[in-house]
């Protein structure tokens, strides 16, 4: 399975494509930074984000996007824009009917360093040790982008698994 990671935000949009299946060995395919200057006015942002993401997609095939899901923040400008930078990733998926799953970033930290509260750091370096990769991933969007899709291949499979399952029982009950 190949999956496109999108750690959202406006300034700094972190995108990360990881191959791989629960159990196996995970490949990075792809890490990279769309970077968009606060300079410019929003519909230019997004619209260069868009363009990007689509880019991106369109060079990678992913089979499935995992986004961030924006939650409280302090800062509202800081999550007006990182939710506006993720919804323009789900209308790129969208727009080719590829599923999109939202993950928390403490469900994320939890699926790849055993702990829903784990730092940056942590995640880092466990994201650079499952992928093989040497060294540090930088700057730390890119990592997360990569921990989203890691997260998406060992977690999301079963999830729909599960789902399916259910809605047959709940059918058959009808």
């Amino acid at each position: 399975m190949r999956v496109m990671g999108v750690d959202p935000g406006l300034t700094r949009c972190g995108v990360g494509v990881v191959e791989g299946e629960p159990g196996r060995t995970l490949r990075a395919v792809h890490v990279s930074v769309v970077r968009t200057s606060p300079d410019l006015p929003l519909e230019q942002r997004l619209t260069l984000l868009d363009e990007a993401l689509a880019g991106l997609i369109a060079t990678h095939e992913p089979e499935a996007l995992a986004v961030e899901r924006v939650f409280s923040q302090h800062n509202l400008r800081t999550v007006m824009g990182t939710a506006q930078a993720g919804a323009v990733a789900i209308l790129a998926a969208g727009r080719l009917g590829l599923p999109v799953c939202l993950r928390t970033p403490s469900e994320v930290k939890a699926a790849v360093t055993g702990n829903g509260r784990a730092d940056k750091a942590q995640v880092t370096a466990m994201v650079a040790r499952l992928l093989h990769l040497p060294g540090v991933i930088k700057p730390p969007d890119a990592a997360d982008a990569l921990a989203l899709a890691i997260t998406e291949i060992w977690r999301g499979q079963s999830e729909r698994r599960r789902e399916a399952a259910l809605a047959r029982v709940s059918h058959g009950n009808h």
